[in-house]
Formats: structure tokens, C-alpha cells, sequence
């Protein structure tokens, strides 16, 4: 029994629909999802206030996603890709940069990236999300952050880098959650403060 829940799980998960309005309509869904869980949390997040979201039938969503776990999983691993492809666009470009001039268009675009994806730290932290995956995709992260700040010039020694990727995906997250407090008078020194945090760390010897 276990197994045919397992495989049932595995092609829904791959399940991707052929026609250009079942895309659309997939769209639609994982939009409606990131706005949900960004608002909620995964847990009080219901599949269907979800639909009603993006105006379509609970069997529309049941449809393409069986589960919250599913949706939650393919949202995150499209988010992951999006980070992912920003993160190498940034490194076409890493070799001309100082390792502060790095970190300043690292927080940046860093920002940017979380206030269009707001679910992204969310579902991160999920207790039902795969502990493998999430190892997987939080050390994928790290490796090309750590990554560019080695190729800067002058390039972070890649021990020092390893350091760095670590500091600030944790200093991101606290930038988010300061972020996300718009009725905080004092939210845009803060943030000003985080980052220079970042240029401190970067510019002490390890």
C-alpha cells in the first residue's frame, strides 16, 4: 500500500499538462499559491482559498496538484530555479566586481528576488518539506554564492567565501522579515544597517 501511495505521489508530481491553457491555468495556480502561503504560512494555507485565488474550481487544482505537500514542492522548486538562474547571471559579471561590490548587488538582486517569490523562505522552513531536498537545495545556494564571492577581484579565498555564502543567506532571511514589516518606522535604517553588516563581514580576514 505504502509503495502505490509513493508512486501515485511520484507522477503527480511530475505531471505537467500539454495543452497552452493548462499551462496558463498551472500558472495561475503556483501564483495564487505563492500569495497564499506568503500570507499564511504553509500550515493554515488552505488548497481551497488557494483555488478561489486564481479563480478556478477545487477540482481544477486537485487536478494538477493532489496535495498542499505537491504544490508547495513545485512552487519551491520553480522558486529554486528562478535563484538559481539569477545567481548564475550575477557570476557572468563577478570577475569585474569587488568582493563589497559583489555583496551590494548580492543584496540587491537577493532582495528583489525574495519580494517577487515571498513564499520562498516560507516553504523553505516547512517540517513537511523533503529534509534531503531542502539539504540539497540550501547547499546548492551556498556552493554559488561562495562560488562568486571566490571569482571577485580580488577573488575571497574560497575558505573565507564558504564563511561568507553562510552569513548571508541568514542575514537575507532577517532582511526579509524586516522587509515584510512596512508599519516598522525605523524598517529602512535597519536595512541599511544589515547591509553594512555584510560589508563589515566581507572586508575582516577570516
Amino acid at each position: 500500500m505504502s509503495s502505490q501511495k509513493a508512486s501515485a505521489k511520484s507522477e503527480a508530481s511530475i505531471r505537467t499538462p500539454q495543452r497552452q491553457r493548462g499551462r496558463e491555468r498551472v500558472a495561475a495556480l503556483l501564483k495564487a499559491g505563492e500569495e497564499i502561503f506568503a500570507e499564511k504560512g504553509f500550515d493554515a494555507a488552505t488548497m481551497t482559498e488557494i483555488a478561489a485565488r486564481a479563480k478556478a474550481s477545487i477540482g481544477s487544482l486537485y487536478q494538477f496538484f493532489p496535495t498542499k505537500e505537491l504544490l508547495a514542492d513545485a512552487l519551491q522548486t520553480a522558486n529554486g530555479e528562478a535563484l538559481a538562474q539569477m545567481l548564475e547571471a550575477l557570476g557572468r559579471g563577478s570577475k569585474e566586481l569587488t568582493p563589497t561590490g559583489l555583496l551590494d548587488r548580492l543584496f540587491e538582486d537577493l532582495s528583489a528576488f525574495l519580494a517577487a517569490h515571498p513564499s520562498f523562505i516560507v516553504l523553505a522552513d516547512r517540517p513537511a518539506a523533503d529534509k534531503a531536498q531542502k539539504a540539497e537545495r540550501r547547499n546548492r545556494m551556498r556552493s554559488q554564492i561562495a562560488m562568486l564571492l571566490s571569482r571577485t577581484n580580488p577573488p575571497l579565498p574560497r575558505e573565507r567565501a564558504d564563511v561568507m555564502a553562510v552569513i548571508i543567506l541568514h542575514l537575507m532571511r532577517v532582511a526579509t522579515a524586516v522587509s515584510g514589516e512596512t508599519d516598522l518606522p525605523i524598517r529602512d535604517a535597519v536595512l541599511r544597517d544589515l547591509r553594512a553588516m555584510l560589508m563589515r563581514q566581507v572586508n575582516e580576514p577570516g
